[in-house]
């Protein structure tokens, strides 16, 4: 084949099969943007799931694209085309008859025309008194007969999609053997149906059936459910259509498809159908009605497949939406969507699929309980993401600063170097080891002749650097519903996990213990941290978190006390002999006294106390500083975008002060 016979397009087939699949971890990090702003992790996920990501549609996009079709359909038609279609022929054949009339001076003639007089209005009955006219005209007789195949085909169509066009393809056979096909047809498919209920069914009985009368269904289904459950979609299409007509057109329509299906014999076998479909999907909507706004007249199989597809998008923007506790876009059903939206909206839902199910499998997220939570590799991830935006944000602020991976991870060097151990985490002294490699004779020569260094092991040596003093860090935040409303709650959040990422990886001996207090105190882990919304309860309990952090730091007795304190108001709660607690507001005396109590307590200690305040709220200032005099803490108001930056900074600050101390 010459070059000249390709030719090259874009793909429309789907998704490009050549795109790099969609990265996971990425996803993780937009997921946990909205995790860092204080969303709940099932939020974040869903709000991914319905935004999407570039080049990667989201379920909003797909709900706009089913409004649009909606829409559309409600205005491509209106009902009562058969009707129209049928009154047209109809009184073009009369009209063609009494021109073969008029010129027939015969009594005959006359007593034709007053047959024909005496119609009645309504089409369905006059096309039964026409059942047996001896039709004079032959294009009277042609037009008639083109009306009855008409309605033959447009009733059948109605009832079983496709059915118009494989009874065109029988249109070479008589119209006896027509309905004698169809009614074997319908006999068959009742006798199956009955088999199955009684549990006999097979699928070798189905694909026999399909093998005989496969033609009348186009849509080739692959099972007996397949089969039914597009029937049944389509009789209660149908049946909706019926109730949508206006009153007069329903009942010419309804008789009209009755005297149809008499006159084909299939009256019976039909109404045992639309029986069993009924029993089988209960579920499906059978009796409601629907608007249509457009002015093209809609035939009965035309408006019943857009009464059809209607029904297929309200299932799928149900689906779609996930309005519902527990949804998961597992429940979409992928048939409908292909039938409503197409291949690519399949191809998409796909695609968000596995953005779900790996997060999962690759163990970022989790189910339990019916809760969506971060696993710890996940919030590990999110933190280094907080302080790694922490640290920019310090670079931003004063030049010099650096985002290093193992920045803290040893004291200052003293000047001396020993061998490596296995654990160290000292600076490499590159110099020594290079030339330990030397004295131990690790230069090779390489093929074409150069010297190449081999180091071993035991080449290694690092730096010896002071040894620091550990921390034991307490970071209390204000978990009370104003974090929310003062939209202060996500900055909080995405500062506690910066902080824990930067203990754990560059300070692994020192001790970090994350307290929410709101009615009472709460020790928080990291995972349930990333995954927690501020509380709608009333109490500030300053003096039970306080308390936590007391019985944390006796723990840790050897370790240097840091206790930093994030709130945006006084405390307005405080612990009873019995356990409960007691919330008064304006603030009572007595919540204020036992709160400055553990406060004594930790200055007792030697530690002092760093509030970061994020409101300016008179009886907050007045408490904070009251609290500072009597503990020598310092206390910042930050805006809640430089929250992290301060915080950080100050614990950072703290580790220099006591190594200088030392």
């Amino acid at each position: 084949m010459s070059a000249s016979a390709y030719r090259y397009g874009p793909f429309h087939d789907g998704p490009d099969p050549l795109a790099p699949p969609y990265d996971v971890a990425r996803a993780l990090d937009e997921l946990g943007d909205d995790v860092l702003s204080g969303a709940s992790p099932a939020d974040a996920l869903r709000k991914l799931l319905r935004h999407g990501a570039p080049g990667l549609r989201g379920t909003d996009d797909l709900l706009r694209q089913v409004r649009e079709r909606r829409r559309a359909l409600r205005e491509s038609g209106r009902f009562g085309g058969t009707l129209e279609q049928a009154r047209a022929l109809l009184d073009k054949a009369i009209g063609q008859e009494r021109a073969a009339l008029f010129p027939d001076p015969s009594d005959d003639a006359r007593l034709r025309e007053a047959e024909l007089d005496a119609l009645p209005a309504d089409t369905a009955r006059a096309i039964r008194a026409l059942a047996d006219y001896d039709w004079r005209s032959p294009q009277a007789r042609r037009t008639y007969e083109e009306l009855k195949n008409l309605l033959r085909d447009e009733v059948l169509d109605t009832q079983f999609r496709g059915m118009r066009e494989a009874l065109r393809q029988m249109r070479d056979a008589s119209s006896s053997a027509t309905a004698a096909a169809v009614k074997d047809m319908l006999a068959d498919l009742n006798d199956m149906l009955a088999a199955d209920e009684r549990g006999e069914h097979t699928q070798e009985k189905f694909d026999d059936f399909m093998a005989r009368h496969g033609h009348f269904f186009p849509d080739n289904p692959r099972n007996l459910d397949e089969l039914v459950d597009s029937l049944a979609r389509r009789a209660a299409a149908m049946e909706r259509m019926l109730a949508s007509m206006s009153r007069e057109q329903r009942e010419e329509l309804a008789a009209l498809m009755a005297q149809v299906m008499a006159d084909l014999g299939l009256a019976a076998e039909l109404a045992r159908l639309n029986d069993a479909l009924r029993r089988r999907r209960p579920d499906l909507d059978w009796s409601g009605r629907t608007r249509l706004r457009g002015d093209e007249p809609l035939s009965a199989p035309d408006a019943t497949s857009v009464l059809e597809e209607l029904a297929d998008l309200e299932e799928v923007a149900a689906t779609l939406a996930q309005d519902y506790p527990g949804a998961r876009l597992d429940d979409i059903d992928e048939e409908a969507v292909r039938r409503a939206l197409g291949r690519s909206a399949v191809d998409d839902l796909r695609r968000l699929r596995d953005i779900e199910r790996e997060l999962e499998r690759q163990g970022y997220i989790r189910r339990e309980a019916g809760r969506l939570e971060l696993t710890p590799k996940a919030v590990r991830r999110l933190g280094a993401t907080a302080l790694r935006r922490i640290f920019a944000s310090l670079e931003g602020a004063r030049s010099g600063g650096h985002d290093t991976p193992d920045a803290g991870t040893a004291g200052e060097l003293t000047g001396s170097s020993r061998p490596w151990e296995f654990g160290d985490e000292q600076p490499l002294d590159v110099v020594r080891s290079l030339r330990n490699a030397i004295r131990n004779g690790r230069v090779r020569r390489e093929p074409d002749g150069r010297p190449a260094l081999r180091l071993a092991v035991e080449d290694f040596e690092v730096f010896e650097t002071e040894r620091r003093t550990a921390a034991a860090v307490c970071l209390l935040v204000d978990l009370s519903w104003s974090m929310t409303l003062r939209g202060t709650w996500g900055a909080a959040k995405a500062t506690a996990l910066a902080l824990h990422s930067l203990v754990t990886t560059q300070f692994p001996q020192d001790a970090l213990q994350i307290i929410g207090f709101s009615n009472y105190g709460r020790v928080l882990q990291p995972t349930e941290l990333a995954g927690l919304d501020a509380e709608m309860v009333q109490g500030t309990n300053l003096q039970h978190a306080l308390l936590i952090a007391g019985r944390f730091l006796d723990r840790h007795p050897e370790y240097e006390p840091i206790v930093m304190i994030v709130t945006d108001g006084e405390p307005t709660a405080h612990l009873l002999p019995d356990g409960d607690y007691a919330f008064d507001w304006p603030p009572s005396r007595q919540t204020i006294t036992l709160t400055l109590a553990e406060v004594d307590k930790m200055t007792r200690r030697g530690a002092a106390l760093n509030v970061f305040m994020l409101a300016d709220d008179p009886g907050l200032v007045d408490f904070v500083e009251l609290m500072a005099k009597r503990n020598g803490g310092r206390v910042f108001s930050p805006s809640k975008e430089r929250l992290g930056s301060y915080v950080v900074s100050d614990y950072l600050r703290s580790r220099r002060g006591r190594r200088r101390a030392g």
